[in-house]
């Protein structure tokens, strides 16, 4: 059986963890000829390719390259097929996906607004997606140097799990189940807004307890399948 896009990058994480020195870059542009190289290099190659879209880029909105998360599948296999490439070996990936473009509103409204976001993505045949509900939404309490409570970011996180994997049995059936990346200590979508002198490796304790709280939270709603599909924690740098 010839394997698709999702489960190969899954084979090159195993290998990569048996330290077979196996990788993947992802690319995250919407650019027409940083797409169309990229996609004949992956074709030179024989290789996969992971082609992702942040969470500013595409939106239910139109983001700000005006495209929603369905166009921009159309977008990127129209390419494909200009190089003929096959569409099969294209992972599409969801990056930061959450609340970040509305930071300004309610948590609740800034929620509702993620759960449309992240349906989207998924029903447009994204299958790699990071979840990143990090951010601070105008009505949430604490400091804000510091991060936003774990707790908080934790249950936000499965909120929308659950939406993507209900997503996923409505429309997607048919194709492999979304894999998920959380986490989140790089800068925001788009590039840091300052300059930063100094970076902050995240801790092996700060991770640990990334891991532990998300996994909690995701046992406790039942999500049991969906954490075996958690592939990845973001970390700095």
């Amino acid at each position: 059986m010839v394997k698709n896009a999702r489960d190969i990058f899954l084979d090159l994480m195993a290998d990569n963890r048996k330290g077979a020195g196996k990788g993947i870059y992802s690319i995250c542009s919407a650019n027409f000829t940083v797409l169309e190289a990229c996609l004949s290099q992956a074709k030179e190659d024989n290789t996969i390719i992971l082609i992702e879209s942040t969470s500013n880029q595409v939106d239910q909105f139109g983001g700000y390259t005006g495209m929603r998360p369905a166009d921009f599948v159309s977008y990127v296999h129209s390419i494909a097929d200009k190089v003929d490439f096959p569409k099969e070996m294209i992972l599409l990936g969801g990056d930061h996906l959450g609340p970040n473009a509305w930071q300004n509103l309610s948590s609740e409204e800034a929620m509702a607004n993620s759960e449309v976001l992240i349906e989207e993505y998924v029903k447009a045949g994204y299958q790699k997606i990071h979840l990143d509900t990090s951010m601070f939404c105008a009505d949430d309490e604490g400091d804000r140097s510091k991060p936003l409570d774990d707790e908080v970011v934790a249950s936000r996180t499965v909120a929308l799990v659950r939406v993507a994997e209900d997503t996923w049995r409505k429309y997607c059936k048919n194709t492999p189940e979304p894999v998920y990346i959380i986490g989140t200590e790089v800068p925001v979508p788009g590039g840091a807004q300052e300059e930063e002198d100094v970076i902050t490796v995240t801790s092996a304790e700060d991770a640990a307890r990334t891991i532990s709280v998300t996994n909690k939270y995701f046992l406790d709603e039942g999500l049991e399948s969906a954490w075996s599909r958690v592939v990845g924690v973001v970390v700095q740098p």
